[in-house]
């Protein structure tokens, strides 16, 4: 038997069923242990109108799961995907200016790493509105797209070839027939979504040249941790990976983990190259970043602190509001992130206690109601008009360059930040 018959002969079952999920999603073990449960919530991205606010809404349980022979962390409850990503899903990567002045130093840096050559193939798994691949073909590459939401029609209008429908093989072959074979596939901020994660594998299988790469960026479980994000753990992200897991994973595909970084994006990122093949060799980052993992992500008390932190954090917050409050000040929010829905629907904050949340002119969000918590979400306008005592930034992994902004527009509001430590900034 070939190492990758035999890879194939023990592979678990990757593509995850809707509903309770009592095992690990990557290696299979059916010993999960519980790091934190935040209850039922909706789901983070399914704004609600003024109108639904008078129907039922729905709510899954959000409960965060570790295995101890893999070291993956995952949810316990998948949502049907065609739920999670409806189409009018309202998430758009170009609004938010940090996010793009990022992704465009991500294609340079992939080009330079992976050796790109100019008129090669660049696929984005996930693309939303093409804002990525506009930095590879502004480089000379060839490009292509996969989002599987109405959003992919920003993207058609970049003159990006967009298929929209989930990442499969199907859709793999379909890009080969008419693009051929892609030198580099990436998904960032994707990999970590999808429960038919072995069709996406598989798909890449077919996509991939043999020769060429896949770039998966997310959030990475270390930092998610150590910095106290439980606000990143909602439906949308099924799976948060330490670098062990994706190394397991991979080795039971045609795939090797060549390379691994820690990046600043979302407070806190693992940039992981894959390459096609089981040829090619680690570099030394891949073995460092593994001895770090070693010496933590073993141990069920690093997990019962976050545990007990999160908690500390969630009552801090509460504790901080309404001191505000009876002091007479009015408190709103700014920015309306995923992780926000995460944060104030486990606190129990509503327009009680913050009657808005402010987003960007250009945000897809305005008019629209937080779900659960059913704040509303307006234009940023309204703060500079109005100038309450208290903003909390609840885009808080953006700080550094949210806060310059709002000065510079006139906003003398006092600054708070929610997270990863409740302060003024």
């Amino acid at each position: 038997m070939t190492a990758a018959n035999k890879a194939n002969s023990e592979r678990p079952q990757h593509n995850i069923a809707s509903g309770p999920v009592s095992a690990c999603q990557v290696c299979g073990s059916q010993s999960l242990q519980e790091v934190l449960d935040l209850g039922h919530q909706p789901l983070c991205d399914t704004l609600l109108t003024q109108e639904q606010l008078q129907q039922p809404e729905n709510s899954y349980p959000l409960r965060q799961m570790w295995c101890p022979e893999c070291t993956l962390s995952q949810l316990d409850y998948v949502v049907p995907g065609e739920v999670v990503y409806h189409q009018n899903y309202p998430y758009r990567t170009g609004v938010t200016r940090e996010l793009a002045a990022y992704q465009e130093q991500l294609a340079a840096d992939v080009i330079a790493d992976c050796g790109v050559s100019k008129d090669a193939l660049v696929v984005d798994v996930g693309c939303n509105d093409g804002t990525l691949l506009t930095y590879f073909r502004q480089r000379g590459m060839r490009v292509a797209g996969v989002e599987p939401t109405d959003i992919a029609r920003f993207a058609r209008e970049e003159g990006i070839d967009t298929v929209q429908a989930p990442f499969n093989v199907e859709v793999a072959e379909q890009l080969v027939a008419s693009h051929g074979q892609a030198q580099l596939v990436t998904a960032t901020n994707v990999f970590a979504h999808m429960a038919a994660m072995g069709d996406f594998i598989e798909g890449l299988e077919s996509l991939v040249a043999d020769d060429g790469f896949f770039l998966l960026e997310n959030h990475y479980l270390l930092p998610v941790i150590d910095s106290l994000q439980f606000d990143t753990i909602y439906h949308e992200h099924l799976r948060t990976y330490s670098l062990k897991a994706l190394v397991t994973l991979f080795g039971y595909y045609d795939f090797t983990v060549v390379d691994a970084a820690r990046v600043s994006r979302y407070g806190g990122n693992i940039r992981v190259t894959v390459a096609k093949g089981k040829n090619a060799l680690p570099s030394g980052r891949v073995a460092e970043l593994l001895r770090e993992e070693e010496k933590v992500l073993l141990n069920p008390d690093y997990y019962a602190n976050f545990r007990n932190r999160s908690i500390g954090l969630k009552n801090r917050l509460l504790a901080t509001i309404l001191e505000k409050l009876e002091a007479g000040k009015r408190v709103v929010g700014n920015s309306c992130p995923g992780r926000c829905s995460t944060l104030l629907n486990f606190a129990g904050i509503g327009p009680d206690m913050i009657p808005y949340l402010a987003e960007q002119p250009a945000s897809l969000k305005i008019g629209k109601y937080l779900p659960g918590m059913h704040i509303p979400i307006v234009n940023n306008q309204r703060l500079f008009d109005e100038q309450p005592e208290v903003v909390f930034l609840f885009a808080w992994h953006y700080a550094d360059s949210i806060v310059p902004q709002l000065r510079e527009r006139g906003l003398q509001s006092e600054l708070w930040m929610p997270m990863p430590e409740v302060k003024a900034v």
